[in-house]
């Protein structure tokens, strides 16, 4: 009977998810003959062509698309088996960015849900503008970052979706319809601090800026004791009141982006990018806000059954 090799099986994966031979190469550390190389040598062992000639780009043949379905199983069961009969391998960080503008605790929970799967993962995050990390990931100096911007879709992220924009304000924050609006912000560098301000130039309040702040746990501290109002998505308000008060000016939806570098371990990767998405648009559309929420908030029902099929892999 032939057995077939999984470094060939885990040569046409990487071909088939970076569609590219060059990156393929890249990412598993050899040449791209090497690489070329070994998808003959399958093809011969199988006794049929994986890859579709014909077709512009990396194209799966009908028993391609069947091959690769059996050897992601085949794979993980291998890995599987490795992980528990052999010695723990050592850990694995993996640098996150995530924009100055992001906050909430379902960014944590997720991180949380995702070691269950991959128990050997640390991770390092760092908070920065949005085009500062887009900077980085390019560099390779970050492996997935998450953005909020004004920006249209972009095809190079691996998941987008909208967030509406809210005005909030803490309980005792006095609001009238002639006064100047007293904002507190993280900086320049923040796209929440960017839209408010083209918000209210537009509508021609005046303003000024009572207090900048560091980060955004900072900024809802401020604004729950006080000193001022801000914006915020409204799917990450989970430590402050909304302001209901009509007289602020309507604010732009924005675009929420996770981008994943190329190469890298690109499993791993993916699977925290898909898991981020789905949980931060499930926040979105359960959040609820109370009117004297002052604690944070743990997930919802339906945001820990996602957790769960996340890492159990289903």
């Amino acid at each position: 009977m032939t057995n077939i090799p999984t470094e060939l099986l885990r040569t046409l994966i990487a071909v088939v998810d970076l569609r590219s031979f060059t990156k393929a190469a890249h990412s598993l550390g050899v040449t791209q003959p090497a690489v070329s190389a070994q998808i003959k040598r399958l093809q011969m062992l199988l006794g049929s062509e994986l890859l579709d000639k014909s077709a512009p780009g990396v194209t799966l043949t009908q028993t391609g698309e069947l091959v690769v379905s059996y050897a992601r199983r085949l794979l993980q069961i291998n890995d599987q088996i490795l992980h528990l009969a052999g010695p723990r391998p050592a850990a694995r960080t993996l640098r996150l960015g995530v924009a100055m503008d992001f906050t909430g605790s379902a960014l944590a929970w997720t991180l949380a849900g995702f070691r269950t799967r991959w128990p050997d993962v640390c991770f390092d995050i760092r908070r920065a503008p949005a085009e500062t990390l887009l900077q980085d990931l390019r560099l390779g100096d970050l492996d997935l970052i998450l953005t909020l911007s004004g920006m249209k879709s972009d095809p190079d992220a691996r998941s987008q979706w909208t967030e509406e924009l809210v005005w909030v304000r803490g309980g005792s924050t006095p609001l009238d319809a002639e006064g100047s609006v007293a904002l507190v912000t993280c900086g320049e560098g923040c796209t929440y601090h960017r839209l408010a301000v083209e918000a209210l130039e537009k509508a021609g309040r005046s303003y000024q800026i009572a207090l900048t702040a560091p980060g955004l746990a900072d900024v809802i501290s401020a604004v729950a004791a006080g000193l001022g109002v801000t914006v915020l998505a409204r799917s990450r308000i989970d430590t402050i009141d909304l302001s209901e008060d009509r007289m602020l000016p309507k604010l732009p939806d924005v675009v929420c982006s996770i981008y994943v570098r190329e190469g890298g371990d690109r499993e791993a990767l993916e699977q925290l990018a898909d898991a981020l998405a789905e949980i931060l648009q499930a926040q979105r559309s359960t959040a609820q806000f109370p009117e004297d929420a002052l604690g944070p908030t743990e997930p919802s029902g339906e945001m820990e059954a996602s957790l769960g099929r996340r890492a159990s892999g289903a």
